[in-house]
């Protein structure tokens, strides 16, 4: 796709910065999106959108009926921003001090905002059965948006048969796209571990019970996990971030605590990571006669997209982008907790070339120089539009 193409509207794009770029200077982080909930709900209401509020919740649910009941597709964009100090001097800087829309959801959500005024315009739900519904969500950063989301109900009244979402993509260039055709995103979990044995002075450990030996050993047989345990066709990550003990050069303490991360593309796979870290757990007692408080914190499932959603959405960006612009991707290992979207509905996730680095536009995401092409603004519309069009073809 020649960039040329784009904008195809200028005061449409014009609209969709102005959107980013407030976002983008008042970030909020997870569970706090108050301002950014009342700039969602007052775009939805100029354009002539229905808002549902989630009780006792930021984010909230766009709605644009049809002329009756009839099938109902759901779009979903992320709101919440980072705690990261943004470090480019853009004209649309962060004003809120160390918070920034390092991950793009700023984007995320002008686009779905710029397809719910793009049906109002068009009027292309004015003769047509259904509806299309539009979930704002929050915190996702934090994975817990999209499940409470959902116990509010959101897939209901009216009922949802589909759900579709969009995120940026820094690893592909601006004007171009790429969807998982079946496992896309890992599940992120994490555990921590407190070793605790007996503190002595570091000239006589033998008057003691060395805890950061102990603990030591659990990091070297966490590697073997995967190595050993799981196919090397397949896929996990297990990842210890923290290792602390409190004292002094010349002291054996008390206790060590470690922390860190286990990610997998299989539901197996992670309860494989899961009984292998109990067992090594275990045998640090018996071996090292320490006591061990371990904790498994269960996060977002893997995420896996419904293949026949995954195609409509990659011949969507196909009629959009031209069909070298479309892609299929391999699967990463970072985490999404639209995964929990996925669990309840046919659901697929698309990623968007935002980086051009001809222009500089290349950081990744959560870093504090990200930034985007805007380009990708109006090029998401499109091809989110498309793939609404294409579902209520296929209905």
């Amino acid at each position: 796709m020649s960039q040329s193409n784009f904008p195809r509207n200028p005061e449409f794009y014009r609209w969709l910065q102005a959107i980013r770029h407030d976002l983008h200077k008042h970030p909020e982080i997870s569970g706090q999106e108050l301002r950014t909930t009342e700039v969602i709900a007052d775009a939805l209401e100029d354009m002539g959108a229905a808002v549902q509020r989630i009780p006792l919740m930021t984010g909230l649910v766009g709605l644009i009926r049809g002329t009756g009941d009839g099938p109902v597709i759901g779009l979903r964009a992320d709101i919440d921003a980072l705690p990261v100090q943004e470090l480019s001097e853009t004209p649309y800087a962060s004003e809120n001090e160390g918070v920034m829309h390092a991950c793009g959801h700023d984007a995320n959500t002008a686009i779905m905002l710029g397809v719910a005024r793009k049906i109002v315009d068009t009027g292309f739900m004015a003769d047509r059965k259904g509806a299309v519904k539009f979930f704002f969500q929050p915190s996702e950063e934090r994975g817990l948006g999209a499940r409470a989301m959902i116990d509010q109900g959101v897939l209901e009244n009216p009922h949802v048969d589909r759900v579709i979402a969009g995120h940026m993509s820094p690893d592909l260039a601006v004007g171009s796209a790429g969807v998982f055709r079946g496992k896309g995103y890992a599940s992120a979990d994490r555990f921590s571990l407190t070793v605790t044995g007996k503190g002595a002075h570091g000239a006589r450990p033998e008057e003691g019970n060395d805890p950061i030996v102990a603990a030591s050993a659990f990091v070297q047989h966490v590697q073997t996990i995967v190595s050993r345990n799981v196919k090397p066709t397949e896929s996990a990550v297990v990842t210890v971030g923290i290792f602390s003990a409190p004292g002094a050069a010349n002291v054996i303490p008390e206790s060590a605590h470690l922390e860190g991360s286990i990610r997998a593309l299989t539901e197996e796979i992670r309860r494989t990571v899961f009984d292998r870290l109990q067992d090594i757990v275990l045998g640090l007692e018996k071996t090292f006669n320490v006591r061990c408080d371990f904790k498994i914190t269960e996060g977002v499932p893997v995420l896996t997209n419904d293949i026949g959603v995954a195609d409509a959405l990659y011949h969507a960006a196909g009629v959009v982008l031209g069909e070298k612009n479309a892609h299929y991707l391999p699967p990463i290992m970072g985490s999404e907790d639209f995964s929990y979207f996925t669990l309840e509905r046919p659901s697929a996730i698309m990623r968007l070339g935002c980086s051009n680095k001809e222009n500089g536009i290349f950081s990744p995401l959560h870093s504090p120089w990200f930034d985007i092409d805007e380009t990708v603004l109006e090029v998401g519309v499109e091809i989110f539009y498309e793939a609404v069009k294409r579902f209520f073809t296929k209905e």
